[in-house]
């Protein structure tokens, strides 16, 4: 059983981008987004925290797909891991109407014009949507997804030792 689970948890993880040596959390703890409010806050806060740090935006119909994943995904893993939203977009009162349309319960941000170099700066070169970023309580990105993120994904994650580490 043990060997199964490992084989299955092996070809889930090879779906995502392991992250490579170079990749830094840094830049996102560095950066300070506004909330849906278009409140400043401060991203360090959620430093020491496993995180799963999804950039979208409204246009986007595979960002679209995967937030019901993402809050199934937050609310299974609540107390435990934490999801957050980054919207590349320029202004708050429609990623707060999205965001309540969409029912996302998770802290959800404005990016404005700090978004593709947050993300470039995270490791995605093409600033191509979505992304999705695993860090760990250490601050480590252990993964990254670019495209449709799918349960099978968070589910590995969710399971990885390194994710959840103290």
């Amino acid at each position: 059983m043990k060997q199964l689970f490992a084989a299955l948890t092996l070809t889930l993880f090879s779906q995502l981008g392991l992250a490579n040596e170079q990749a830094s959390s840094a830049p996102l703890f560095a950066a300070t987004l506004s909330d849906v409010d278009d409140k400043p806050v401060a991203l360090s806060r959620y430093k020491g925290k496993p995180l799963v740090v999804n950039f979208w935006a409204r246009w986007c119909g595979p960002c679209k797909v995967e937030i019901p994943e993402l809050i199934k995904f937050r609310n299974a893993h609540k107390g435990k891991i934490e999801v957050l939203g980054i919207g590349i977009e320029d202004r708050a009162e429609p990623v707060k109407d999205f965001a309540k349309a969409y029912e996302m319960d998770y802290p959800v941000f404005v990016a404005k014009d700090q978004g593709i170099p947050l993300m470039k700066a995270l490791g995605n070169t093409r600033g191509g949507l979505p992304y999705t970023l695993f860090i760990d309580r250490q601050g480590k990105v252990i993964a990254t997804k670019m495209g449709l993120i799918k349960a099978a994904d968070l589910d590995a994650l969710a399971l990885a030792p390194a994710l959840l580490a103290k």
